[in-house]
């Protein structure tokens, strides 16, 4: 009974999703966000445990985030471990997502950024990781290329 009442009482978020070709290494997911009043893409990232922005891009979004040095190192993403560092987003939206104060890891994602570019794919702002992916349920829908998302009212 609690089921049904819950899911009664929660919203669909459909965002539109871009597949784009990494010329014989499989595709990747792109989704638009909103950072300010700015639009970004980010790659959609199921294996990563947690929404990751690249240092440079996110500076360029906002030079008033403040970036926090933290104790963690982060591996994968194609490098070694490296140095980690988070940042509080004011306001991160996914479609009619709203995420106030949300935090996010934040590395150098250059290289990323640097093999889109040579594919002429757009620069990527970072990923979106399990974090928002577990908490709204996310399901992919590659046929009609969308990601739904279901947030509880």
């Amino acid at each position: 009974m609690l089921f049904c009442y819950l899911y009664r009482h929660s919203m669909k978020i459909n965002i539109p999703l871009q597949i784009i070709d990494l010329h014989d290494d499989g595709f990747h997911l792109l989704v638009d966000v909103k950072v300010g009043k700015k639009t970004y893409k980010v790659v959609l990232d199921t294996g990563a445990s947690k929404t990751v922005f690249d240092q440079h891009m996110l500076l360029q979004a906002n030079d008033e985030i403040d970036i926090q040095s933290t104790e963690k190192l982060s591996a994968g993403l194609g490098t070694t471990t490296m140095q980690s560092y988070t940042a509080i987003i004011p306001e991160l939206k996914i479609g009619k997502l709203k995420l106030p104060h949300f935090e996010v890891a934040v590395l150098d994602l250059s290289t990323i950024n640097d093999a889109y570019a040579q594919l002429n794919h757009p620069q990527v702002l970072g990923v979106l990781g399990g974090d928002i992916l577990m908490q709204y349920e996310a399901i992919i829908h590659y046929g009609k290329r969308k990601l739904q998302l279901i947030k509880a009212e």
